[in-house]
């Protein structure tokens, strides 16, 4: 298992298209049956920077392990598939994306509350196993609710509702601002859908997307 660095940021409380390329089953900019939606991010209302001390073996009292119910990220895979080249997959096989409004240095999550649900952020207990990664590239940041999230090259991930079957990209350029993130945290243009594609709408309590909102990224 590799270790995480021990990067620890305290997050705030809340293009055109250049060829038409996407995985199988994409219907283009309208591919969400419900009403496409985007969620607002939040503008920082403060922020901390990374502590000197902090070190891998170095105890952090504010890293406590996450909930029982928080599903972890513990593995993370570089590899390059059809079409759209470098990627990093998660365990199950999804692919990891990138937001244009977070930020890499220092680390920082914008994509909470409902953005969140749409994206929900890859969180690790501190020990994902890494493939094709380099664990110089991986670290950490702390969301507001206390959960760690991976980061790739300082960028924090993200796995996408929209995608529905493993190794599907259908969160690529969504917004103009959602992108899929290479092993080296940068962004992936090698695919790009024609148009700029919305977001699928928040899941409803009952857990189906629910439509007609007026949040937009």
């Amino acid at each position: 298992m590799a270790q995480i660095k021990r990067t620890t940021v305290i997050v705030a409380s809340a293009m055109v298209a250049l060829t038409a390329c996407a995985p199988a089953g994409y219907d283009g900019a309208n591919s969400s049956a419900a009403e496409p939606v985007a969620v607002a991010a939040a503008e920082p209302t403060a922020s901390v920077e990374p502590e000197a001390s902090a070190s891998p073996g170095a105890p952090a009292a504010e890293q406590a392990p996450p909930p029982a119910n928080v599903q972890l990220t513990d593995q993370l895979v570089g590899k390059k598939v059809a079409r759209m080249g470098n990627v990093v997959l998660d365990q199950d096989g999804f692919i990891l994306y990138r937001f244009d409004k977070d930020s890499a240095d220092p680390p920082s999550s914008n994509c909470v509350d409902k953005c969140a649900q749409v994206w929900p952020p890859a969180l690790t207990d501190g020990n994902p196993q890494l493939q094709g990664v380099s664990d110089d590239k991986v670290g950490t940041v702390t969301r507001q609710d206390g959960t760690r999230q991976i980061t790739i090259g300082g960028w924090p991930v993200y796995r996408y509702i929209g995608d529905k079957k493993p190794g599907q990209w259908k969160g690529q350029a969504v917004g103009g601002t959602w992108f899929v993130v290479d092993p080296n945290g940068k962004k992936n243009l090698t695919c790009l859908p024609t148009g700029t594609p919305k977001a699928v709408a928040p899941p409803a309590a009952g857990g189906a997307n629910s439509g007609g909102s007026d949040y937009t990224y």
